[in-house]
């Protein structure tokens, strides 16, 4: 026994370099074959949409980690694995994505950036969703927080994309996609946003349908300045199309008799429900001011000026709210204008003769109704007349020569007491006005034209 210990004492030694060398020998073999094994399962994976793919070789054993996105596609990856040839065993360690329920997706843009959120269904579909919002809202920032999961609807790579790009018609913004349902709040970038998402949305995919939509859009204005020193109204601001716009420039022209209509107006989408019919009393309310100015924003009108006599204010503000289209606003900032100094009687006949040679009061067609268009000049009638309060005055009606004399005699009557009317309700005193009539019988224009008989229609005033 103890020349057995001496012996193997002497040959011990030897085998430890040959154990290393052993080794050596055999990783020298093993790790190429790994990485060999490692590379052609990676490329049988190349077919199958995997996230997380992690492959580990040992020896001639494969273990498979991955997240799949469906049981079939599961499937597929393992068997492409298996197929493979040289490996042993494959060790499978995939897992499904998990599901939404509901599935939902969202975008939100804020002032400083737009964030993707909720779920995707697929790697290549967030990408392409990440990419359409950089391409839709150029330089502004994207942040990406969307998850992957399985359960989207059909076709919904198609809508994200198309609400991504409604987004750059808002300056704040949150959508939401809840299985196919879609809602929408925020603030339209300008006056049209809101409309033109409501059209895109009409190109949804099959199936889809928007639950709740609340966008809102900035105010939708028109305003109206009066300016006495340069005789001008100035329209600026938004109207809802050509048609409506020389709708209000033309009742504009006929209510401002003595200043010149700018017209600074554009036309837009988005206009509130009842904006003409809204506009024009609107515009009478500022024609009956010496100096103002009327703003429409939606549905709020604001009037503000001086009135020409302290009757008016109340009747401007009466006027306008019972012309008022339904569910539209209006308040009045009037003050009185100081009272202009008086004059003798001819003087005020010269005032009075200078009115009617700039616009003619008009009335209904047939009737002795005024129109309301003939606001602004009957409280300049009555601004002159409170100038010489104690001159008396004839008002006189003509017509034109068009059907029986005896019916336009009483035409012309009336239409005088209508305006003497006027002036009694202003505040004036009843007993200085006499209405009269004249028929045709006193024609200043011939009646062979339709011109001519316009200026026979007139009122007429004689200051004793």
């Amino acid at each position: 026994m103890r020349r057995f210990f001496q012996w193997t004492h002497k040959w011990w030694p030897g085998l430890v370099p040959l154990a290393v060398l052993w080794v050596a020998a055999l990783w020298s073999t093993t790790a190429p074959l790994e990485r060999e094994l490692a590379a052609r399962a990676g490329q049988a994976l190349e077919g199958n949409v995997l996230d997380q793919t992690q492959l580990g070789v040992s020896g001639r054993d494969l273990t498979f980690a991955a997240a799949a996105f469906s049981r079939e596609g599961r499937q597929s990856a393992v068997a492409a694995i298996e197929a493979v040839p040289g490996i042993r065993l494959v060790v499978d360690e995939s897992r499904l994505v998990p599901e939404a329920r509901p599935f939902v997706w969202t975008v939100e843009r804020d002032v400083v950036r737009v964030t993707l959120g909720g779920n995707a269904p697929l790697p290549a579909i967030r990408a392409r969703l990440a990419e359409t919002a950089r391409a839709s809202l150029g330089e502004v920032e994207i942040a990406d927080h969307m998850r992957l999961a399985r359960g989207a609807p059909a076709r919904f790579d198609a809508a994200a994309s198309l609400l991504i790009e409604q987004v750059a018609k808002l300056k704040e913004a949150r959508i939401s996609l809840s299985d196919t349902a879609v809602k929408l709040s925020g603030m339209a970038r300008e006056l049209g946003g809101r409309e033109a998402i409501a059209a895109a949305l009409k190109g949804l995919p099959p199936g889809y349908s928007v639950a709740a939509n609340v966008i809102q859009a900035p105010p939708y204005v028109f305003q109206a300045n009066k300016d006495p020193v340069a005789d001008t109204v100035t329209l600026t601001g938004n109207v809802p199309d050509d048609t409506a716009k020389d709708h209000i420039i033309a009742a504009a022209g006929r209510k401002f008799f003595n200043e010149k209509v700018a017209d600074q107006l554009k036309t837009s989408i988005g206009a509130p429900a009842g904006f003409v019919a809204a506009a024009i009393p609107a515009l009478e309310a500022l024609s009956r001011v010496s100096t103002g100015s009327l703003v429409i924003s939606d549905r709020e009108i604001t009037v503000t000026g001086d009135a020409l006599y302290a009757a008016a204010v109340t009747d401007i503000r009466l006027n306008l709210l019972s012309h008022l289209p339904k569910d539209w606003r209006a308040k009045t900032e009037i003050t009185v204008r100081p009272a202009v100094g008086p004059v003798d009687a001819t003087v005020c006949q010269e005032l009075l003769m200078q009115l009617m040679g700039k616009a003619a009061i008009r009335f209904e067609s047939g009737d002795a109704t005024i129109d309301r268009d003939s606001a602004g000049l009957l409280d300049r009638v009555v601004e002159t007349a409170m100038r010489c309060p104690s001159a008396p005055i004839d008002v006189i009606g003509h017509t034109d020569a068009e059907g029986e004399e005896p019916a336009n005699q009483l035409l012309s009557e009336r239409r005088a007491q209508a305006v003497v009317d006027y002036l009694v309700k202003a505040g004036l005193p009843p007993e200085r006005f006499t209405a009269l009539g004249a028929g045709s019988l006193r024609p200043v224009a011939s009646n062979a034209t339709v011109e001519g008989r316009a200026q026979n229609r007139r009122i007429e005033f004689v200051v004793r």
